[in-house]
């Protein structure tokens, strides 16, 4: 594993796939893993995309790494796919849309199945990206399912989130529900050359506008940041809503741009280092209840648990009473 992780710090990409191979597939890789990277990390820039299926996201990846390139700057790419709630199987489609990165030695394209995971990422999404950022990738994008609202996990990820849209896809009231729009540092109206284009940009717009007093309410607070000098309220993060045509690359200069704006806004003003302690407490957090669970089901039998659910099932026990009995049973052992 030593010699593994060193050829991962070197970049070398067919260590890079092995360990996360590894790190999907056993939590105990996954932690030895970022340990010893972890010091490495916090260079790159984590860039998350998502929106509604067929807004074009994975087109939206494809031409702004193009354009990333053309900067000479190297790109990881995670792109999770949904898995099948009955076999468990997911397509990995995403690559194949990304076709024209391959063979290019500054990308590096994983495909990763949801595996049941809710929010639009996999459970082992945090550890892949930890492991693209040591292994010195300017830029790691993670691009989500797709699965509409619901899936703001992303904007716990990364450090600027894109929400693509796309006219004619209803985006007028999509973009009035709660969560989808709120988690976006950058909203994309992509096949800006359709029809309704113009209607969809003015009612992302119209919303944006339409936020508290003082500010559009973005990742569940105000865009705005105090002044250290007096305090007082001072505009924050303005949302760009940018027209894009990614099938022929269009929009993606001023994207790419963007982005670098985006990332010199949360150093200068301090967000970010508020969004990694909230980030980092949304990760410990998540691990406490995954090792929780795990000493849990260690110390209690199959058939204690068993019986008590089917107690509950039956109208005999409530589910505050069988937490409280499950609890002292785990504290006893």
């Amino acid at each position: 594993m030593i010699e593994l992780l060193e050829q991962v710090r070197q970049g070398q990409i067919r260590a890079i796939a092995r360990l996360i191979t590894r790190v999907e597939n056993s939590p105990a890789a996954a932690e030895q893993a970022i340990q010893a990277l972890y010091p490495h990390t916090g260079q790159a820039h984590i860039v998350g995309i998502t929106g509604s299926p067929g807004a074009g996201k994975s087109t939206v990846v494809n031409a702004l790494v193009q354009t990333l390139r053309q900067q000479e700057a190297r790109v990881g790419i995670i792109a999770v796919d949904p898995s099948s709630p009955f076999t468990g199987g997911a397509l990995l489609g995403d690559r194949v849309r990304m076709r024209d990165l391959s063979g290019d030695p500054g990308v590096f394209i994983r495909s990763m199945a949801s595996r049941g995971s809710l929010g639009g990422l996999a459970r082992a999404t945090a550890s892949v990206i930890k492991i693209l950022d040591a292994a010195g990738f300017d830029y790691v994008l993670v691009e989500t399912v797709g699965a509409g609202q619901a899936e703001v996990d992303i904007a716990n990820a990364a450090q600027t989130t894109i929400v693509v849209e796309a006219p004619g896809m209803g985006d007028e009231i999509q973009s009035i529900k709660a969560g989808i729009l709120e988690i976006a540092d950058v909203l994309v109206v992509n096949k800006a050359d359709r029809p309704g284009a113009d209607r969809a940009v003015r009612a992302l717009k119209m919303m944006l506008h339409l936020g508290p007093v003082g500010g559009t309410r973005q990742h569940g607070r105000l865009s705005s940041a105090p002044s250290s000098e007096n305090g007082n309220m001072q505009p924050g993060w303005d949302i760009p809503v940018l027209e894009t045509v990614a099938t022929e690359g269009k929009g993606m200069s001023e994207l790419a741009e963007m982005l670098g704006r985006h990332m010199a806004y949360l150093r200068e003003s301090g967000e970010w280092l508020k969004r990694e302690k909230e980030r980092s407490w949304r990760e410990v957090e998540m691990l406490l209840q995954l090792r929780f669970m795990s000493q849990f089901q260690a110390s209690v039998p199959t058939e204690t648990r068993d019986l008590l659910l089917t107690a509950v099932a039956q109208r005999e026990v409530d589910p505050y009473t069988a937490v409280n009995q499950l609890l002292s049973k785990t504290e006893s052992e």
